[in-house]
């Protein structure tokens, strides 16, 4: 018997039959806690969640949500469950097994036995392929007679919401050229028992065939499909290139292949044992709906937009159906820990057939996946870190990434402080701060104009000879002169706070939160601050508005993220004394007209109401979820904005 990875992962780690079989799985490891009390899918569901994936808390299952489907959310709300789900022990297992397959099909074939060789991998790889089968599947057990939406339950998350949206669709859309799948993963707003958006923006590869379809002035076959094998979830969000089939993924990872069914009313084909199908079509020549707002993973609103509709014409579903859920909002989150699938997962093909010098990768999970990332090298020739830059910027969705910082040598990037702390020795503001502008994720708010904004790339590798030649360096100063914080609010009424607490670390990190109250006011404050001798050892300094308590980094370090464009809101100070730091200053504020010329809307944060988070206090001994959890929201309600979606 053959005996190698493959096997052994298909032995140990066998596919998910359906969402029970999951359920099932979480179960057995007490990793899953069934809600019996009724509960609403509008707010109550997303608050109990809220404060459960905040404490990395349990799987839930609502098994009473007023319809006749349990829901099933945060189901990978961990590391260890997100593993589980993709049928190893630890993210990095994948990573692992397709570096080897990798090094296996690239490495040279120089003789006949080589070759031979290969042929055992050649067919496991044809075993995952997907397959198309012959007559119904278990998602199409029970046809509806009239397709109804409403009669699932789907969420309403967040306050301010346009209204509900089925928030896990996996989505297939194929080009009427080529005929070759697209799977992915978009919100739909429901506006009727027949109705939802389509929210794909234009980056999308749904969108591109969509534009295909109308100029063959067709419409355009849709079907979602919800539940089945988790990976199948996964598998839509993959960054995969153009025309790589989302279920050849599915299938390396289930190590066997998807199989498919024909839809009932639309020419596509969909798994046999996910648990719920819609079928319908985009019109392409249909005037849009107006889509939003939607509390989405940045932690703010997405404010409303014109996207495509898709109507209904089916919906068929197991006879034991679970309805998939999640929510995203202010981190973490269970997308957080997808996310973090896609760094351990696609680490491997960037560095082996793009940017071969990458060692590793971090996206931290307060930059919401494309606003900061953190990338080690092996670093062999000045200008580095540049090159690395420019190329993961030119990569899939790796082009979205507003924040990149370069580090290399032995620096351990999943210990934020340690990381910090070899950032903080090695980057000087003056010489290693890039700039440039590009594309930016349609969802960044802080961008002067939609989706187009500035990029800013930090060189924090250790510096050769040719690098240092032309700069001054200041390898640390030896003044500890106390800032006297009362003292600086007598002078500077403006300022509300100021921590410091990370020079005690070795990092040249402060934080200040400012009430704006003029045009330039930020630059005018910080270029006054350093002029100041006790700001000498501060090399960066972000800079938030008066509502944020920034003696909170991880907070601070969200909100920073996404409020600030790089290139517009970056000031860099050189020091004129020999015994001080450059310095680089970073506007995380809110951006206003008046203050800023700003002129988009700025959106809100996510917030529970006052109504939803009493609700939820009086029921939680209902629930059977344990100790009592307070509402985050109770956190951040003194952070909003006065206004709804969009701020005042």
């Amino acid at each position: 018997m053959r005996f190698d990875l493959v096997t052994f992962a298909v032995i140990i780690f066998p596919m998910y039959r359906d969402t029970q079989h999951w359920i099932e799985t979480l179960e057995k490891a007490n990793e899953l806690v069934r809600i019996k009390t009724p509960v609403s899918p509008t707010l109550e569901i997303t608050e109990i969640t809220d404060r459960v994936s905040k404490v990395y808390g349990p799987a839930l299952l609502f098994e009473n949500t007023g319809t006749d489907f349990p829901l099933l959310i945060n189901s990978m709300g961990t590391e260890d469950r997100m593993a589980k789900a993709l049928g190893v022990d630890r993210l990095t297992d994948i990573g692992h097994d397709m570096e080897e397959l990798f090094k296996q099909l690239l490495s040279p074939k120089e003789s006949l036995l080589d070759k031979l060789k290969l042929l055992p991998k050649l067919g496991s790889i044809a075993s995952w392929m997907p397959k198309v089968i012959g007559g119904r599947g278990a998602c199409q057990e029970v046809v509806m007679q009239d397709p109804d939406l409403t009669k699932l339950p789907i969420l309403k998350c967040w306050p301010e919401d346009g209204g509900p949206f089925i928030t896990l669709p996996v989505i297939h859309t194929k080009d009427p050229v080529t005929g070759i799948r697209n799977v992915g993963m978009y919100r739909m707003q429901v506006f009727g028992p027949k109705l939802t958006g389509m929210h794909w923006h234009r980056h999308k590869v749904s969108a591109r065939h969509m534009q295909e379809y109308k100029k063959r002035g067709e419409k355009m076959p849709v079907a979602v499909a919800l539940g089945g094998d988790p990976a199948y979830t996964y598998c839509a969000t993959a960054p995969l290139p153009d025309g790589v089939d989302e279920y050849m993924l599915a299938g390396f990872l289930r190590k066997k292949k998807v199989e498919l069914v024909q839809c009932l009313t639309q020419d596509i084909q969909v798994p046999a044992d996910a648990d719920i199908i819609i079928e319908g079509y985009v019109d392409p020549n249909e005037d849009y709906i107006l889509e939003g707002p939607f509390g989405d993973h940045t932690g703010y609103y997405s404010l409303p937009d014109y996207y495509p509709k898709f109507h209904v014409t089916a919906i068929t579903h197991r006879k034991h159906a679970v309805y998939p859920a999640t929510i995203v909002g202010i981190p973490p989150q269970e997308d957080a820990w997808i996310g973090k699938a896609t760094e351990r997962i696609f680490l491997v093909p960037i560095k082996m057939t793009m940017v071969p010098e990458i060692v590793d990768m971090v996206l931290p999970v307060e930059g919401v996946f494309h606003n900061l990332v953190v990338v080690k090298i092996r670093k062999e020739y000045p200008g580095q870190a540049s090159k690395v830059m420019h190329s993961l910027w030119g990569a899939g969705q790796m082009m979205f990434t507003k924040m990149m910082v370069i580090v290399d040598g032995d620096v351990n990037i999943h210990d934020p402080v340690e990381l910090a702390r070899y950032v903080s020795a090695n980057f000087d503001p003056l010489h290693d701060t890039y700039f440039t502008a590009g594309p930016v994720d349609v969802l960044d708010h802080s961008c002067s104009v939609m989706a187009f904004g500035g990029k800013m790339g930090l060189d924090a590798t250790s510096k050769s000879p040719e690098e240092l030649s032309m700069r001054k360096t200041v390898t640390g100063t030896n003044d500890t002169t106390p800032i006297d914080l009362p003292a600086l609010k007598v002078k500077y009424p403006e300022i509300r706070d100021l921590n410091i607490s990370l020079l005690e670390k070795g990092i040249s990190l402060a934080f200040l939160s400012i009430e704006k109250n003029k045009p330039g006011h930020v630059k005018e404050l910080t270029r006054a601050l350093f002029a100041l001798p006790e700001f000498r050892r501060i090399k960066g300094l972000i800079v938030l508005e008066h509502s944020v308590d920034v003696q909170d980094i991880a907070d601070s370090v969200w909100r920073f993220s996404n409020n600030v464009d790089p290139k517009r809101d970056c000031l860099t100070i050189e020091s004129t004394d020999d015994g001080a730091f450059n310095h680089l200053v970073l506007d995380g504020t809110r951006k206003t007209l008046a203050h800023d010329g700003f002129q988009r809307d700025w959106p809100n944060i996510l917030t529970s109401d006052e109504a939803t988070i009493a609700l939820v206090d009086q029921k939680w001994q209902e629930y059977g979820l344990g100790t009592f959890l307070p509402s985050p929201s109770n956190k951040y309600r003194k952070q909003l904005y006065a206004g709804g979606a969009v701020a005042e």
